[in-house]
């Protein structure tokens, strides 16, 4: 039996152990290495968190215990894992004992097993999950059903087999307007307008049961009459007589459609919208393509007939309209420019007549839609009193008409006038599109009177243009050449010829296409632009460099062409490459010698610059046992060596942006945090000073010798700056320097050696090794260190580091207490008998 467990009655499934102040382990009961996650480490005499990990990070809490300043401490539910063992799950409470007796304290932790409870939560937690995953798959699946079945969109009509509805579905009593009392027991053909379709349908011999008919489109009508198209899928069903075990059974008719209306329209609008665009494109003059508008407006719109009214300048008064008793007090009138009928529509009359009437404001159909610059329906021409051929519309059948201006920024460019057979009712879908259309050719019209007065104004200065000696051009908006001048050909090499199946980005050269792309949009978009520089390839394949202005000719806010002026630069553009070659090479060399800053202050400031910065890190750096090693190498060898290392420090400067101050004989300066401060300057030098470790070891495999360096740094305040007025040299001064250099003489071969300020900067990221107090010349007793590595190390390291440090600070206290000690009694008289 041990001392505390003689002392201490425990229940059988709790094991123990004791530890020292150090964390160190002084008794353990039998079975608690189960619970270690390292087994082998759990002796008495060593430290717990080598077989304990968890309890890294808790070292405060467990000497708080021990002082007295916490109760307790647990921790729950830690696992051990293993792929031969089962798992394993234990909880821990550490208390304070103190011998009644002795007065001895220690750390006492009791590690119960918890496995069975902690299986028993998994699975409880396991089975609940699984069974709310079931309810909720339940429920998910139930409403995703209801979903689909109160979310179903198709219109449902069931019928007998004689058209005689039996039943209709919500969808299709919103479709068609209709309650379900007012469609019950009519025929389908009150909805549904094409009956030879039903007819079809009714036949038994055409659809069997179970048969289906699929996208059918066919007119419908609503309740309120209006005009919809349905694609209905149909099939014939069992009725529900059919029940009944009777030889000659009924058969009812299903119909489900969805309403295709918009799609249709937007097809339509889609389709027609395309034709015109096309006919426009293809076109020479406007002219030539009214007829194929009229035509393609009509037969994708479903029109009978199209008119095209343009106005017209008059010279004198006196010019009547058909009834010949109307003078025209305007100036313009409105004549009939193009008609166009569907085969067999017309006849001669109306055709002849419309093409020899002329209206003026306000009068009939055309003169209104000019007057009002709207829109204008009429259901039936024939019911409008003032319908000036209505006779001749009534023999040829003609009814509904829709009027549209074509426009452009406020003007009438001119009316479409559009006719139809039948009785039809205003549709703002139709007179929207028709519209749209009018409004693109009305830009189409317009911007065709603006190329050809452009072209009128060229005209007038192109013989001003062929005589200047700068490079002239006119662009049109799509690249294509309008005009060049005699000297852009003379200079470039092109004909006209060549020009004519030539766009400006063809002659355009390689380098600059995209920046002149960016500027012809630019321009395009009502920008002028100065002093632009662009190059182009002449016929024989030479660079020339233009520079010149450039704007755009826009009409009725439409740009229609660009013009340029442009001079040839190339050879200005030579000299002024060879001149900034050579200033370059200026700059390069001050680069080398200065900070890019200080260098631009010296080009403007002819005093002395020094600055004083509060907070930097200096870096020194020596090749240890360089003289020696250089007494047995060549003067070319050595500096090729100290080249090899200095080009890999200075690659190391540039990546944490630092700044190198010189080099002297084997020796290296480097500073962070000036010319441009920053906070981070210390952790940039101790990156350096661990990769320039990095590049010595490289150094010397590359090269199969056994160089080290020593590192000293330092952190303070400073100045620096430029003094003299030769031989320019940014340098450091103050104490800071000094110490910096100090750190390095008083350093060790292979280590990085820092003061305790640089320390503090950044102990919380980088791992020290203590040297604690050394005589440093010049600077008496300072606390030093030498940097070791980044904190990214294993918890197994981080233990070491950790006893380390802890057995370095007690040792250190150990010997300031008996120094203070032996101080005091030799003040008694006391020192010799010590």
């Amino acid at each position: 039996m041990k001392k505390v467990l003689q002392k201490l009655l425990l229940p059988h499934h709790l094991e123990y152990l004791t530890l020292d102040e150090d964390l160190i382990i002084v008794e353990l009961s039998s079975n608690v290495k189960r619970f270690a996650d390292c087994f082998d480490e759990l002796d008495v005499g060593k430290d717990v968190r080598l077989s304990f990990p968890e309890l890294i990070g808790t070292e405060d809490l467990l000497i708080g215990i021990f002082l007295g300043q916490e109760k307790s401490f647990e921790l729950k539910s830690i696992g051990r894992f293993s792929h031969n063992t089962s798992p394993l799950y234990l909880d821990l409470y550490v208390n304070l004992y103190e011998d009644e007796e002795t007065q001895e304290k220690q750390l006492i932790i009791f590690f119960e097993d918890v496995t069975e409870r902690m299986m028993l939560e998994q699975r409880l937690v396991q089975s609940s999950n699984e069974t709310h995953l079931l309810l909720g798959f339940l429920s998910n699946s139930r409403n995703y059903i209801n979903q689909i079945i109160s979310s179903m969109a198709e219109a449902l009509v069931v019928t007998k087999a004689s058209g005689e509805i039996k039943s209709v579905n919500p969808a299709a009593r919103s479709l068609f307007g209709y309650q379900e009392k007012e469609l019950e027991g009519q025929n389908i053909s009150t909805l549904i307008a094409n009956k030879s379709f039903l007819n079809l349908i009714a036949e038994e011999d055409i659809l069997v049961e179970g048969e289906l008919v699929k996208d059918v489109e066919l007119p419908c009508y609503t309740k309120a009459g209006k005009k919809i198209t349905v694609e209905f899928s149909c099939a014939r069903i069992a009725s529900d007589s059919d029940n009944n075990l009777e030889v000659n059974t009924t058969k009812d008719i299903i119909y489900i459609g969805r309403n295709i209306t918009e799609r249709q329209r937007t097809q339509q609008r889609i389709t027609v919208e395309y034709a015109i665009a096309r006919i426009l494109s293809e076109a020479i003059n406007f002219e030539q393509s009214i007829p194929k508008i009229l035509l393609a407006i009509c037969e994708v719109l479903g029109w009978t007939v199209g008119e095209l009214w343009l106005p017209e300048e008059i010279s004198s008064k006196g010019q009547r309209n058909f009834n010949k008793n109307i003078d025209f007090p305007d100036s313009k009138i409105l004549k009939c420019a193009e008609i166009w009928s569907r085969p067999s529509t017309l006849n001669g009359e109306f055709i002849n007549l419309s093409k020899n009437l002329v209206f003026a404001l306000d009068l009939d159909l055309p003169g209104k839609v000019w007057t009002t610059k709207s829109c204008l329906w009429v259901t039936d021409v024939l019911q409008e009193p003032l319908f000036g051929r209505k006779k001749l519309a009534e023999e040829n059948n003609l009814h509904a008409a829709l009027g549209v201006p074509i426009l452009s920024n406020g003007e009438v460019l001119g009316v479409m006038v559009f006719f139809k057979q039948e009785i039809e009712s205003r549709d703002d879908e139709v007179v929207q599109t028709i519209n749209a259309i009018a409004s693109q050719i009305g830009q189409f019209m317009k911007r065709k009177q603006a190329e050809l007065a452009l072209a009128e104004s060229e005209e007038r200065y192109r013989d001003l243009f062929e005589n200047a000696t700068d490079l002239i051009q006119s662009v049109a908006s799509d690249g294509s050449f309008i005009y060049v001048n005699r000297a852009w050909k003379e200079t470039l090499g092109y004909s006209e010829e060549d020009l004519a199946n030539m766009s400006v980005f063809e002659v355009l050269h390689p380098d600059c296409q995209e920046q002149c792309g960016e500027m012809f949009k630019r321009v395009i978009s009502g920008e002028k632009l100065q002093r632009v520089q662009a190059a182009f390839i002449s016929k024989n394949g030479q660079k020339i460099f233009v520079e010149g202005s450039i704007n755009c000719k826009v009409v009725e806010g439409k740009p229609v062409a660009t013009r340029a002026i442009f001079r040839d630069i190339t050879q200005r553009l030579v000299a002024e490459e060879a001149l900034r070659h050579e200033q370059q090479q200026t700059e390069r060399l001050l680069l080398n010698i200065l900070p890019e800053a200080i260098a631009e202050r010296l080009k403007h400031e002819q005093a002395t610059i020094a600055e004083n910065f509060g907070a930097v890190t200096v870096l020194f750096a020596d090749i240890v046992g360089f003289t020696e090693i250089a007494s047995s190498l060549s003067p070319i060898a050595l500096v090729s060596l100290l080249n090899q290392i200095f080009s890999a420090f200075d690659r190391l400067t540039e990546h944490y942006g630092l700044e190198k101050i010189k080099t002297i004989g084997d020796a290296y300066m480097v500073v962070g945090g000036l010319p441009k401060r920053r906070v981070n300057h210390a952790e940039a030098i101790a990156e350096m000073a661990l990769d320039m470790q990095k590049a010595i070891v490289e150094f010397n495999s590359q090269n199969n010798l056994n160089f080290s360096i020593r590192i000293g740094i330092h952190s303070g305040p400073v100045v620096a700056g430029v003094i003299g007025i030769k031989k320019f040299i940014y340098d450091l001064w103050g104490d800071t320097v000094n110490t910096a250099s100090r750190m390095e003489s008083h350093g060790s071969p292979g280590r990085i050696h820092v003061s305790d300020t640089t320390h503090r900067l950044l102990r919380h990221k980088y791992i020290f090794e203590k040297r604690g107090i050394i005589q440093v010349k010049g600077k008496g007793d300072m606390r030093t260190y030498f940097l070791l590595a980044r904190q990214e190390m294993t918890d197994l390291q981080n233990i070491e580091i950790t006893k380390i440090n802890f057995k370095e600070s007690m040792a250190q206290a150990s010997q300031r207490m008996i120094k203070k000690i032996k101080n005091k009694l030799e003040q008694q008289d006391f020192g010799e008998s010590l």
